[in-house]
């Protein structure tokens, strides 16, 4: 069962208009499938395949004349010396728009070689798994058990292509599992042991949605503080988790120092942390966190496919005083916080109503309350309770 992507028109209007799209993503996310159906018109190859690698890699006038654009090249991070190539092609083709489009899952790597190589002339989109809208528009839930069912299985297209036989989602996270360590690890970090980077994984699964501590995370795992934060660079590398950074213009200071660590999926973070069915998560002290991830992870797709404009924030005064998720656009704030209940009230807009005193009424749009609602409510001037299980339009800063 095909899953229509909310990017794709985005992604056909940025291709007709740069030399080169570069789609990076975790594994598994749907980037194939994707460029595939939107662009059927163009040649595919994957570089996963060793022989393609090799030829790119020490032959790359060769491999261009037998895949010439237009031309997808997936998993491009394998032949860096390519990068090259193509850059002396659009150079040599200058105002042709169309030419590439390059796929990748280790971000890092292929950043790197972009950065170097296709400054100017390659646009860069990221893209992840299922959004809210996505799995509501061909799935339809009916109730919050539904949509708490999609939270805990995950986004990854593959667990919801038959709905008569689902794919199992223990042994498929399983599987994904050892496959991202053996072959996306390996490769950007010599760890010793691939079981304590497992360990770590878990550990981090546990924080999902908390601030970040370094020092802390290394001593629960057994390692320091130092590889702790080249292993989290690693996870972000690969697209697996995000941090989100404080608010940093407070005033003339950072009220907050500290990023809070969010996995780019709930099912993994689910995964990782032993829960077997839905029903046990959502009667766990660990389901607001995973709500919050929830969320946070809805906006952040927002802003990479339709707003990349926007900026994405957290907000905490001294006083403990927060705000899950800060929305920076056109000057102005746009607050969200995160609750996992049907009937928020005052108590649960505090954060909102301090952040509004802090910046003044003039600098903020409005606030929200992302929560389990059926439908959308005011609960103070300003502050208006949302169903968090998709993103809605914050544009209109009347509501």
């Amino acid at each position: 069962m095909w899953i229509p992507r909310e990017i794709t028109e985005q992604l056909r209007s940025v291709v007709a208009t740069f030399p080169v799209t570069v789609l990076v993503g975790p594994r598994q996310v749907g980037k194939t499938s994707v460029l595939e159906r939107s662009f059927p018109d163009y040649r595919y190859v994957s570089l996963d395949v060793a022989a393609h690698a090799e030829m790119a890699e020490t032959r790359p006038a060769e491999f261009l004349r037998l895949h010439p654009p237009p031309v997808i090249l997936d998993e491009i991070q394998y032949a860096p010396a390519f990068f090259r190539q193509i850059k002396t092609y659009v150079d040599e083709h200058h105002g042709t728009h169309g030419l590439f489009i390059l796929s990748g899952s280790q971000n890092f790597m292929l950043m790197q070689n972009v950065s170097d190589s296709l400054a100017g002339r390659a646009a860069v989109i990221a893209f992840s798994g299922l959004s809210g809208c996505e799995w509501q528009a061909a799935y339809n839930p009916r109730s919050s058990a539904d949509w708490l069912e999609f939270l805990w299985r995950g986004g990854f297209p593959r667990l919801w292509e038959d709905p008569d036989h689902p794919v199992s989602r223990d042994r498929w996270y399983q599987g994904y599992l050892a496959t991202y360590l053996e072959r996306d690890i390996r490769n950007l970090l010599n760890i010793g042991s691939l079981r304590d980077f497992e360990r770590f994984l878990r550990a981090c699964a546990a924080r999902c949605s908390h601030t970040l501590n370094m020092s802390e995370l290394g001593r629960d795992v057994g390692i320091s503080a130092t590889t702790a934060r080249q292993w989290i660079s690693v996870l972000q590398a690969s697209n697996q988790i995000v941090l989100l950074e404080p608010y940093y213009k407070s005033l003339g200071k950072r009220l907050a120092k500290s990023p809070k660590l969010y996995f780019a999926d709930t099912g993994l973070a689910v995964f990782l942390m032993g829960f077997q069915s839905a029903d046990s998560l959502w009667k766990s002290r660990s389901a607001g966190a995973v709500w919050e991830n929830h969320v946070i992870s809805q906006w952040r797709k927002w802003q990479q496919w339709l707003s990349p404009s926007a900026s994405l924030w957290y907000w905490r005064d001294q006083g403990g005083n927060e705000v899950d998720l800060l929305i920076e656009m056109d000057g102005r704030l746009t607050g969200i916080e995160c609750k996992l209940t049907e009937r928020p009230d005052n108590r649960d807009a505090r954060g909102l109503k301090r952040m509004a005193s802090f910046y003044g009424r003039e600098n903020v749009a409005a606030g929200y309350i992302a929560c389990m609602a059926e439908q959308p409510h005011e609960i103070l001037s300003h502050v208006t309770a949302r169903p968090g299980w998709t993103v809605w339009d914050v544009a209109d800063t009347g509501r």
